[in-house]
């Protein structure tokens, strides 16, 4: 994961559109060296978010980073705009030649930091289909961070999967309950038996329980653990990226 800088209009901004890309790219590369399989980029730096939708400077700008990046990397490409702004991540993403994005609020409703989120599915794939973007994955979120689902409290996180398979996900991203926070390995228990969907883990995963997960996902978003101490607002360590490879390594072999 990349965390974009704050970008133009939002609270946190003081970096230029070409800073923030230069930033981005030099992260990128990192990781490409050091042997990672794909790089999601997120406007992370953003907050707070609005629901479900970005301004015209944010969509403008982020298509501006994405060009530069996908200019410089070789690996596959994804994006995430937060929160939920699923149309315009995927209308950047089919803009710039990126392989897929991850989207929030795919099935069912759930109460968000930033306020009620509900499913989008049906308008997203339509979406996708009106613009010819079929090319491109997208990975959904379920049960989501950051978030409240007492109003889906009957529906185990199981059947959700199985609700974002029957709805067409590409892929479906398991997270713990804040950003940095592992996901508990009773909640992963026989997913990968009960779908065709590859299963994501989203959050929390580090150098040290990634062997505990290994069989039971098919992909890893890795974004705090990167940086120095941990913290996703930091910069990103190198030294971290390759004990945490180095580890991977051994595991794929």
């Amino acid at each position: 994961m990349v965390h974009l800088g704050a970008l133009p209009g939002t609270p946190l901004n003081k970096l230029s559109v070409s800073d923030i890309a230069r930033v981005a790219i030099e992260e990128a590369i990192l990781y490409q060296e050091a042997g990672l399989d794909a790089i999601l980029l997120e406007n992370m730096h953003d907050i707070p978010y609005l629901n479900k939708q970005v301004g015209p400077e944010i969509t403008s700008a982020t298509s501006s980073i994405c060009t530069l990046v996908k200019q410089k990397i070789n690996l596959p490409l994804g994006l995430q705009v937060l929160a939920g702004a699923n149309k315009e991540a995927l209308a950047i993403a089919h803009a710039c030649d990126f392989e897929f994005i991850r989207a929030e609020g795919f099935v069912f409703a759930h109460v968000a930091d930033e306020g009620l989120m509900e499913s989008c599915a049906g308008e997203l794939l339509r979406y996708r289909k009106s613009i010819g973007a079929d090319r491109i994955k997208i990975l959904t979120d379920i049960k989501k961070k950051h978030s409240s689902h007492a109003i889906t409290a009957d529906v185990s996180l199981e059947e959700s999967v199985k609700a974002a398979e029957f709805f067409l996900s590409d892929g479906a991203i398991i997270t713990g309950n804040s950003t940095g926070e592992a996901v508990e390995p009773k909640d992963l228990a026989g997913l990968k038996s009960n779908t065709s969907l590859p299963i994501i883990i989203g959050s929390g995963i580090d150098d040290k329980n990634i062997s505990e997960y290994w069989l039971q996902a098919d992909i890893f978003i890795v974004g705090s653990h990167f940086k120095v101490n941990g913290n996703w607002k930091n910069s990103v360590d190198p030294k971290r990226v390759s004990a945490f490879m180095k580890n991977v390594k051994k595991l794929r072999t």
